[in-house]
């Protein structure tokens, strides 16, 4: 039998860039950790380093020390420092596909720039891997995959075939005992042979017959150096039958085949806690990290990214570049999770905050140019989603004189009804001012603006002291302030002033409008006769064109229909949800708070826990009743216990009023509900959830996440270290059901989910509020996954709110439109006001981009040197065709890998369209010229 003659031991680091103590913190060990081992490596050329596969560290490190690239270079050229291919070290289930793809993106460039990227997918402590992710890195061209968290208990070799849905497998290798198997090999000089004997044993153990390959030894632990002395300590052992050498892990790879041939496959995700701890309370530890992250991508990589590459120039990409730093640091692993110090978390939100910002900032100056040919009386809408859509709309508008019904013109002269959310102030300032204080109320005008607004008229009125200002949007450019002085300086007597600042009538209103696929249409304000337009009767379910009218919602006996569903709130405060086809759920909103004594890694119910899920009282008031839209408010009065008593494991007896709210908003055309769910959480160690009954029991569930949806059962697999609960995270819906019925729940952000009560209900973690980094003593784990550290700010005490919505169906989820209701739901039209002359016309609508196809669902459009370049993937178990066009039509198409390099040619047919066959669950990315010739 053949044995492995060979232990190749790899010295790194693993390198959390913050954690228990924040970024800069940790920045000053990892700058004089590396200056130690780059000494070292000038001086010995045996030395090896594996830098943890990800660029962050080299570039937080070359950033203090530019000095030393030369020398970063000259190692990774000489295959002595590895380094890459990822950019950072991320959470794989807390952030976007797309993220994760722009991470391993930047990563390889980067790595490439230093001298090349170290060609192994290295995974080492994520808690747990995407399905999708054999898919991604061999489309980013890897050919191996390295994990420890998550593998199942079936694998007994150290490689497995890890399959994507779609069928892609990659040769994946796992660390037995992790990514510091060897971490106290040479720890003492005189125990070197010994533990390397002990290790060669027990690494042998996992190697078939027949394999003999070198073994992989990790020799490394968290934020430690390599001994000084490894070579010769290393050369100083003697195993029998066995050559210990030092090498990087990218050496080590290359002595491995690259096919999967013979080995055993695992499919999906690998969410087992089997071999290791894969900490799932992470997903819902900090919800407003995850909420943001959400916000954030979206506007990313749907908002902005889609209209600069569309309707923009390259003048923006450095704004998206920056947007997308920030994005890929907030999702490394210690994070976007949350389960770091509070200044961490803290740095992540403004992270976060940063890259909203730029995305909102490139969305405001490509829409600004757009809206530059709209009239200034008028707005531009943008629709996000590939098809032609109509949705509802929010806009403030000047009220009609008289108080008259207002209407939405469009292009073509169709006028749309709306409905009035609310009516603003017109009575902005009423004072009585000395008159020597009128010289200081008129440095409040700037130019022609004053509070906000501009002048459009004024007047001084000596016989009643009284001087008037009225302000409206758009004002009279010649309005002069000097005039205003001069007439008032001739109105001599009176001693006190009355001045008035008036405001044209403004609404709120909202109206569902059309909008074509990728593009923009203009509408307009207009007064519209007492007998105009209504809402009709009747409509369909989901407009198919841009000018579809969906039907009126109503409001009767408190009771909401949209004619695709109704919905009642019960005494409780519960709901029952129903179609016309006769599909019911009833009890839907259940809140439940319960005690939590776990940490920022793991729930842990205290011994004696109390569940309140009752309210003391509920009222419902109606917000808006129709026909466009319709919310009710309802409120609910809790009694929650104000903490918990850790070391007796129970919840406090004291107890704390809470108020939760849920908003109920049902929209016409719209074949789910919104909710928001919002409450100020003055309470300690609790977790609260959503309670959502299914139409009929679940044995499993289907979750969507990055690029696939995944379905899972009722049970986890434990073995390991940690319970294994069956909570999950989901980011783009989750659904369950059975014969009777389905019900999908909508998200925006990664977010935890349980099905519970033996698959009858959905229950969604609104909160976990938490004062512990880690717990060294915890119910549901056996070790400690961290330093005990307080982090108050986990607690997470404050005004929170929850948004998700929620679609009954029948049948499968991937034939039954929740795709396309997950797609609606995350994507709201965006409004800019027009800039140009009120007397101009309305420009016609554009349609920037079209993807067709079922179960074909687009994840990015950007601009890649002067063509669009577009992802989509195929979210359903059968073959499809995306079917892709544009205004113009496409002029060439090509297909290309993960990173963009061009590959085949696409046929173009004679409508301008491309037409590309998929596989179930495949990612396939596509470069377009819209230009043609010119």
């Amino acid at each position: 039998m053949d044995r492995p003659a060979e232990i190749i031991v790899v010295p790194h680091t693993h390198w959390d860039r913050e954690w228990y103590e924040p970024f800069q913190r940790f920045r000053l060990r990892l700058v004089a950790l590396l200056d130690e081992v780059f000494d070292r490596m000038e001086q010995d050329d045996r030395q090896r380093f594996t830098l943890d596969g990800q660029l962050a560290a080299v570039d937080d490190y070359l950033e203090v020390r530019p000095e030393r690239r030369e020398q970063v270079l000259a190692l990774v050229r000489a295959g002595r420092l590895a380094i890459g291919p990822w950019q950072i070290l991320l959470d794989e289930f807390l952030c976007s596909g797309e993220n994760i793809v722009r991470n391993l993106e930047r990563g390889l460039a980067r790595s490439a720039a230093l001298g090349g990227a170290m060609p192994v997918g290295y995974l080492p402590d994520m808690f747990g891997h995407i399905a999708q992710m054999p898919q991604i890195l061999a489309g980013a061209g890897l050919a191996h995959a390295c994990v420890f968290r998550g593998v199942p208990e079936r694998v007994r070799s150290h490689a497995f075939a890890w399959q994507a849905p779609d069928g892609t497998a990659i040769r994946t290798e796992y660390l037995p005992g992790g990514y510091g198997n060897a971490a106290g090999l040479m720890d003492d000089p005189r125990l070197v042979t010994r533990r390397a004997t002990d290790l060669a044993d027990r690494l042998r153990g996992w190697r078939p017959d027949g394999d003999a390959t070198p073994i992989l030894a990790m020799y490394g632990t968290d934020h430690a150096a390599p001994a000084p002395d490894a070579p010769d300590l290393l050369a100083a052992a003697r195993v029998a039958g066995v050559h210990l050498r030092l090498g990087t892990l990218a050496e080590y790879f290359a002595t491995q085949p690259a096919t999967v041939d013979g080995l055993p496959t695992v499919r999906g995700e690998l969410r087992s806690h089997a071999r290791a701890n894969i900490l799932p309370g992470v997903i819902s530890v900090r919800g407003h990290l995850k909420r943001a992250m959400g916000r954030a991508e979206r506007r990313v990589e749907r908002y902005a990214e889609p209209v600069a590459a569309l309707y923009g120039d390259p003048s923006v990409q450095r704004f998206l570049d920056m947007a997308w730093s920030r994005l890929i640091d907030a999702s490394c692993h210690d994070s976007v999770t949350g389960c770091g110090c509070d200044e961490t978390a803290e740095q992540v939100a403004a992270r976060l905050a940063e890259a909203d910002q730029l995305g909102r900032a490139v969305c405001d100056l490509v829409g600004a140019r757009l809206a530059a040919a709209v009239p200034n009386d008028a707005y531009l809408l943008f629709n996000p989603t590939p098809a032609a859509r109509t949705a509802l709309v929010r806009l403030d508008v000047e009220a009609p004189v008289g108080g008259g019904p207002v209407g939405l013109v469009g292009a073509d002269g169709e006028v749309v009804p709306v409905q009035v959310l609310d009516r603003a102030r017109t009575l902005l300032a009423d004072d009585l001012v000395p008159a020597a204080d009128l010289p200081a109320v008129l440095t409040r005008v700037h130019g022609c603006e004053l509070y906000g607004q501009e002048i459009t008229a004024w007047s001084v009125s000596p016989d009643d002291a009284t001087l008037t200002f009225h302000v409206a949007q758009h004002g009279d450019p010649a309005f002069d302030v000097e005039d205003v002085r001069l007439a008032l300086a001739a109105a001599v007597g009176p001693d006190r002033w009355r001045v008035r600042i008036l405001a044209a009538p403004r609404l709120t209103v909202a109206a569902p409008v059309g909008v074509p696929a990728l593009g923009h249409a203009a509408v307009r304000p207009m007064s519209l006769p007492a007998s105009g337009p209504a809402l009709p009767a009747s409509g369909p379910a989901l407009p198919a064109s841009g000018s579809a009218v969906p039907a009126p919602v109503t409001v009767v006996d408190g009771v909401v229909d949209n004619g695709l569903l109704r919905v009642e709130v019960a005494e409780d405060g519960t709901l029952r949800v129903s179609t016309p086809d006769g599909l019911s759920v009833d009890g839907l909103g259940r809140i439940v708070d319960g005690g939590d004594v776990g940490d920022s890694y793991n729930y842990a119910p205290p011994a004696v826990d109390e569940l309140v899920d009752k309210p003391r009282a509920v009222h419902i008031d109606a917000v808006h009743e129709g026909p466009v839209v319709a919310v009710l408010d309802v409120v609910r009065e809790y009694r929650w216990p104000v903490g918990a008593y850790i070391d007796a494991g129970s919840r406090a007896v004291d107890r704390e009023a809470i108020t939760v709210t849920t908003r109920v908003e049902l929209r016409a055309g719209e074949r789910f509900l919104r909710l928001r769910i919002d409450f100020d959480n003055r309470c300690d160690d609790h977790r609260v959830r959503l309670h959502l009954p299914l139409p009929s029991p679940a044995a499993s569930s289907y979750a969507e996440g990055q690029f696939a949806v995944v379905e899972r059962g009722l049970t986890a697999e434990g073995g390991g270290g940690e319970v294994p609960l069956p909570t999950f995270p989901a980011s783009g819906f989750v659904a369950a059901g059975g014969a009777e019925g389905s019900l999908a729940v909508l998200l925006t952000q990664p977010t935890e989910y349980e099905l519970t009560d033996s698959g009858r209900e959905l229950a969604v973690t609104l909160l976990r509020s938490i004062g512990m980094l880690s717990r060294n003593r915890h119910a549901l784990r056996d070790e400690p996954a961290g330093p005990q550290l307080p982090t108050p700010l986990a607690q997470c005490r404050g005004v929170r709110s929850v948004e998700l919505a929620m679609l009954p169906f029948r049948g499968e989820w991937h034939s039954a439109g929740v795709l396309e209701a997950a797609e609606a739901y995350r994507h709201d039209l965006l409004a800019f006001p027009g800039t140009a002359e009120v007397s101009s016309a309305l420009p016609a609508p554009v349609t920037g981009l079209t993807v067709d196809g079922p179960g074909v669902v687009l994840t990015s459009v950007r601009d890649r040197d002067g063509r669009a370049e577009l992802r989509v993937v195929a979210q359903t178990p059968a073959e499809t065709t995306a079917v892709i066009g544009a205004r113009r039509g496409v002029f060439g198409a090509w297909r290309c890998d993960l990173l963009g390099r061009p590959g085949e040619p696409l046929s173009v047919d004679g409508d301008g369209l491309v037409h590309l066959p998929l596989r179930g669950w495949e990612i396939a990315t596509v470069q377009l010229d819209l230009a043609g010739a010119a």
